[in-house]
């Protein structure tokens, strides 16, 4: 016991109650159990090796070592005091079996180690893209969703951002062609430029020129590797200090959604405007609407993962329909419940990056 306690100490499984890392433990009593209570002629011993083996998949190298001689130690002992000569064979093959599995726990460390610290980077990375928007500005309640399709991945090509600005509060919502790092240096170039020129620019469509010029500069600076040309589709928006209108501005993206008193509604352009960095190519002209934003008024921004979820039979997501079905205003509930109804409709498999941004006009009497 006082052996099993250390090993224990060595693994930290004190007040941890995993199967997985217990597993050495209990492979290791179970082969000595049926060693002890089973006839001599039935070797169980020889199972012995698989314990050090399984506990270099979870457990670190001192731990591992210990285990093996652990398991080592009885059979030498069997061994000697009974000349058995297979048991010393078993215990040769626990010896070799521990010293493999000690350096395999070393190079999982080393890989575990190294993960780690990919992950902070990239923790670090999303920090720096994707500033935290505040929850409240005035009478404005926000709440933001950041979903990667990859289960491990931190940072993507879908972005969002806010400004308070003289202007206003500004916020922009997009989605970059393409994934993996090169989608991350679209996004970094698109959301430095909001980040500048979201304070000086006199209105969104200047806003969005700034933009494109920026992304325009960033393909020459750093060409795409098969030469095509990178863009991005994003909505921005403009909610002035005082009044109840909010300015949106679509280049090329999913319209925005927008709760109006007891009408839920898409908040299609009525005129269309080329995405980020194909000004040039399909023209130059951006339009900007202009659409009521009264007290207790909820407006839903998101990328195009949410609408083109599937499920088994390939159906859509219907957003708009989901969202008139919700029964509540309040934009980190909206975004936590849109979040469980996108893993139920595709079965937990989500295939692309999505960003939310819901912002909720607060009536000024709410207490806050």
């Amino acid at each position: 016991m006082h052996v099993l306690r250390r090993l224990r100490m060595h693994c930290g499984l004190y007040g941890r109650r995993d199967p997985v890392l217990l597993s050495p433990v209990l492979l290791t009593l179970v082969i000595g159990l049926l060693a002890v209570f089973t006839p001599q002629d039935v070797p169980f011993t020889r199972l012995l090796p698989a314990a050090p083996a399984l506990a270099a998949s979870v457990w670190s190298v001192r731990a591992t070592l210990t285990l093996g001689v652990v398991c080592l130690l009885p059979v030498i002992g069997f061994a000697l005091a009974f000349s058995d000569m297979s048991a010393l064979y078993t215990a040769g093959a626990i010896g070799a079996v521990t010293l493999a599995a000690a350096y395999a726990s070393h190079l999982r460390l080393q890989r575990e180690h190294t993960l780690a610290q990919v992950r902070a980077v990239a923790d670090a990375t999303q920090e720096v893209l994707l500033r935290p928007v505040p929850r409240r500005i005035r009478n404005l309640e926000i709440a933001t969703l950041y979903l990667a399709a990859a289960p491990q991945a931190r940072v993507g090509g879908d972005f969002y951002a806010a400004a308070d600005t003289a202007h206003g509060l500004r916020l922009i919502l997009g989605d970059v062609r393409g994934k993996g790092l090169p989608a991350v240096g679209v996004s970094a170039a698109v959301l430095g430029s909001f980040h500048e020129a979201a304070y000086d620019a006199p209105d969104l469509g200047r806003l969005a020129r700034r933009l494109d010029t920026s992304l325009a500069r960033y393909n020459v600076d750093v060409p795409a590797p098969d030469g095509s040309e990178r863009f991005a589709t994003a909505v921005i928006v403009e909610i002035p200090p005082t009044g109840t209108q909010v300015s949106v501005l679509s280049c090329g993206h999913p319209p925005a959604v927008l709760v109006h008193r007891n009408t839920t509604r898409s908040i299609e352009a009525a005129a269309p405007s080329p995405p980020i960095n194909l000004a040039e190519l399909v023209g130059s002209e951006y339009h900007v609407q202009r659409i009521p934003f009264a007290p207790g008024d909820l407006l839903l921004l998101y990328t195009d993962g949410v609408t083109e979820t599937r499920d088994d039979q390939g159906v859509f997501f219907p957003l708009t329909a989901w969202t008139r079905a919700t029964d509540t205003t309040s934009p980190p509930a909206v975004l936590e419940l849109l979040h469980q109804a996108l893993l139920r409709h595709s079965n937990g498999r989500l295939t692309d990056d999505i960003a939310c941004v819901a912002i909720r006009n607060t009536p000024r009497q709410e207490p806050w």
